[in-house]
């Protein structure tokens, strides 16, 4: 949040909590406020085995080591360079009230309500409802009461997120022709002052003659990238030539890879995976699962294995596709059923590598736009000796409520670790799934 001479109370709501279970330490030396209405919700939200439930009862931890010896009724200190922290016991309201003026007694409206009480309070201090559910922002500033979406973790500017690859169409032919012939080529050669690491770069000259390079930090220099067959897997695009150079490269230990639907992400990443499942002792593909409708998997019929299959058929449908490449009678067929038996390629849903220590393992997190920012990290910091990670997923096409284009874990991810010599990121936009998919990517 940024500074401002005038104090500030923040009056944090459900979602913010269970987005990310820090968030109370993420508002400098301003107040933070707690409605009684939110630790009730919280409440039932402890139990289970899910990110949400996780970040509930981190919370409560927080909550409870923080008001030891003291009475949440009074402001409580959270430490040295922070604010201070209580909970609104009074929700109420006045003859103004949230609950009186929507006409229900909502846990929504009474944590505006509690927002209101701190306002009346507190004249001096400007109170800020912060939530992540819009329309819960929408219904405060109804009432003239500031609210705001949580910020921490937020992209900024969305349309400028790294793309990882960039076009240059003025380059020199004597540039393109050295690369074709030694494989390489200074940055200062084709026009780049200050590369960036592990970056993808089109050299293309007027006359339209291009080649495929990216700048390799160890090397400092330019090097060719060539299509790649991998698994009988065929990149079709400069795009997908970028991605599979990504996965295969043994130097870079992150890769993410954003596009729409149909683009190719989780089937190159699973197909470079399998190329290198000799250098792993284990292929994991896991993605989260984000029920229909928001309900709970226990709602579906069948046992544990039953009630995720659902979820997990696209990451088989990516594999099925791959074994297709071969004749049921060919080696390759029959060593993709052996790995899967055998469990070297496990897929799994995501919420099953929670306290896992993942060494000498490739990792490929699908649909990871469903993600927040804290299971992104919690993920990464699992990684063990030997290990490769590579997220996949499409930020405009989100799942999981209160994430957005700018909130999700992929966004944040790939803002942020941009430039690190282990990390390579590349934007997939051309579709290559058909010709009737990338009419409804372009049309509707």
């Amino acid at each position: 949040m940024a500074k401002s001479t005038q104090k500030k109370i923040f009056v944090l709501d459900t979602s913010v909590i269970l987005y990310n279970h820090a968030s109370l330490l993420s508002f400098e030396d301003n107040d933070v406020a707690i409605p009684i209405t939110v630790l009730e919700e919280l409440d039932n939200f402890k139990k289970g085995h899910d990110t949400k439930n996780y970040e509930a009862r981190e919370f409560i931890r927080i909550i409870d080591r923080l008001s030891q010896d003291h009475s949440l009724q009074d402001w409580v200190s959270m430490g040295e360079g922070k604010g201070k922290i209580k909970v609104i016991i009074h929700e109420n309201g006045t003859e103004s009230s949230a609950v009186k003026l929507f006409g229900a007694d909502k846990a929504d409206h009474r944590i505006i309500n509690a927002a209101l009480t701190m306002s009346r309070q507190y004249p001096r201090k400007r109170t800020v409802l912060v939530t992540k559910d819009i329309n819960l922002r929408i219904k405060a500033k109804s009432m003239n009461l500031a609210s705001e979406d949580f910020q921490t973790g937020k992209v900024k500017d969305i349309e400028k997120l790294y793309t990882g690859r960039e076009l240059l169409d003025t380059v020199d032919k004597t540039v393109i022709d050295e690369i074709y012939k030694e494989g390489r080529a200074a940055p200062a050669k084709a026009g780049i002052e200050n590369p960036m690491t592990n970056n993808y770069y089109i050299l293309r000259t007027p006359s339209n003659q291009s080649v495929l390079t990216f700048y390799n930090p160890q090397s400092e220099m330019l090097e060719h990238v060539e299509k790649r067959t991998t698994m009988r897997i065929t990149p079709r695009n400069a795009e997908q030539v970028f991605a599979m150079h990504a996965i295969l490269n043994k130097n870079v230990k992150l890769v993410t890879l954003q596009g729409v639907a149909g683009t190719g992400k989780t089937l190159l990443a699973l197909a470079g995976a399998l190329e290198q499942r000799a250098e792993f002792k284990q292929i994991y593909l896991a993605r989260p699962i984000v029920p229909l409708s928001n309900k709970d998997i226990g709602f579906l019929p069948g046992d544990a294995k039953e009630k995720i299959g659902p979820y997990m058929e696209p990451l088989y449908d990516n594999l099925k596709f791959i074994k297709n490449q071969y004749g049921e009678k060919d080696q390759m067929y029959t060593k993709i059923e052996a790995l899967l038996e055998s469990e070297k390629l496990l897929i799994s849903p995501l919420a099953y590598i929670r306290g896992r220590s993942l060494s000498n393992i490739i990792f490929i997190v699908d649909e990871a736009q469903n993600l927040t920012p804290h299971e992104v990290k919690t993920i990464i910091t699992r990684a063990g000796e030997n290990t490769k990670i590579i997220f996949t997923g499409d930020i405009y096409q989100i799942d999981t409520p209160y994430l957005d284009a700018q909130s999700n874990g992929l966004s944040y991810l790939i803002d942020k670790i941009r430039h690190h010599s282990i990390f390579a990121h590349v934007r997939l936009e051309k579709g290559e799934r058909s010709e009737l998919a990338n009419l409804a990517n372009d049309m509707l």
